[in-house]
C-alpha cells in the first residue's frame, strides 16, 4: 500500500473521494493493520458498522464510506447500478493507497463484495457476506409489482428523513430500479457462478427470520440457496448461523461478524 496515504496509527482521515460524476464520503482509521473495507446495505449508512468495527478494535485498518446519494455527504450520481458500486471499492481503495483488503459486506453490500472478490483475487485477502449474496430466484414480475408499491408507499415521507441521512437522497424509482436489479443479480443462474468462481477464503454470517417487504418463510427460502454453493466451493463456508434477523443482525450480532473476519484474515497467504 502507498504509505504517503495511509494515517498514522491513532489518526483517522475523514474526507471526500471523487468517482465518476459524483464524491463519496470516506472515513480511514489509518494505522498497520489489515486494511478491511465495509460494504453497506443498499441504502444504508457506513455508521452501521461502528459495533463490528469498535469490537475488532485498533488492530485493523478500517475503511467505510457512504455510497452514492447515501448518508449526508455522499453526492448525488447519475448512476446508482450495481456496476458503479463495485466502481466504487476501486475508487475508494487507489484514494487511500490501499492495495489488498479484506471485504465486509452487508445486505446488497454482501453482493458487492462478492463480485469484486471473484474480480480481483489478487487483491482481496478474503470476505465476510453478512445475510446477502445468496443465489436465489426470488423476483419475479409479482415481486417487481410489490417493489415498486412498497418504494411509492414510503416515498411521501422519506424526503423529511433525507436531511438526517437515514434514507438517500434518491427517488422511489431510483431506489426500486436498484432492488430490482439486485434480484436480477441474485438469479442462481447469475449469482452462481461469480461465487463458483472465487479464490479467496469467503466466511458467510447468516440470519434467521425476515427482512423489510418478505413474508412467511420466503428470506429462509432464499437463504437456502447457499447449501449448493458451499457443496461445490471450498473456498465459501458458513461462518455462523445468527438468532437476529436481516435488519438487527449488525446490531445484534457483531461479534460473531467480527470472529469471521478474523478467521478470514488467518486465512491469508497474500502479503500487505
Amino acid at each position: 500500500m502507498t504509505k504517503n496515504s495511509t494515517p498514522p496509527a491513532g489518526s483517522t482521515w475523514t474526507g471526500m473521494v471523487p468517482v465518476d460524476d459524483t464524491a463519496l464520503a470516506v472515513t480511514d482509521t489509518g494505522g498497520p493493520g489489515i486494511p478491511v473495507v465495509y460494504l453497506n446495505g443498499q441504502f444504508a449508512t457506513q455508521g452501521y458498522w461502528r459495533r463490528t468495527i469498535a469490537h475488532l478494535g485498533t488492530g485493523w485498518r478500517h475503511i467505510t464510506y457512504d455510497e452514492r446519494a447515501r448518508g449526508r455527504r455522499s453526492k448525488r450520481s447519475a448512476d446508482y447500478s450495481f456496476e458503479a458500486a463495485v466502481r466504487d471499492v476501486d475508487a475508494v481503495l487507489a484514494a487511500r493507497g490501499v492495495d489488498r483488503a479484506l471485504v465486509v459486506g452487508w445486505s446488497y453490500g454482501a453482493v458487492v463484495a462478492a463480485h469484486w472478490a471473484g474480480r480481483n483475487p489478487d487483491r482481496t485477502v478474503g470476505a465476510v457476506l453478512v445475510d446477502g449474496a445468496f443465489p436465489s430466484d426470488w423476483l419475479d414480475e409479482a415481486m417487481e409489482e410489490r417493489i415498486r408499491k412498497l418504494f411509492r408507499r414510503m416515498g411521501w415521507f422519506t424526503p423529511l428523513l433525507r436531511p438526517t441521512g437515514l434514507v438517500p437522497r434518491m427517488t422511489a424509482g431510483q431506489q426500486a430500479d436498484s432492488n430490482i436489479e439486485l434480484g436480477r443479480l441474485s438469479r442462481a443462474r447469475e449469482l452462481g457462478p461469480v461465487l463458483d468462481d472465487i479464490t479467496v477464503p469467503v466466511r458467510y454470517v447468516v440470519a434467521s427470520g425476515t427482512s423489510l417487504g418478505s413474508r412467511g418463510d420466503e428470506q429462509e427460502r432464499i437463504r437456502a440457496g447457499l447449501d449448493a454453493v458451499t457443496a461445490r466451493n471450498a473456498h465459501i463456508r458458513i461462518g455462523a448461523k445468527v438468532a437476529s434477523n436481516h435488519g438487527a443482525i449488525l446490531r445484534k450480532d457483531f461479534p460473531a461478524i467480527a470472529d469471521a473476519v478474523r478467521e478470514v484474515a488467518a486465512l491469508d497467504r497474500g502479503e500487505r
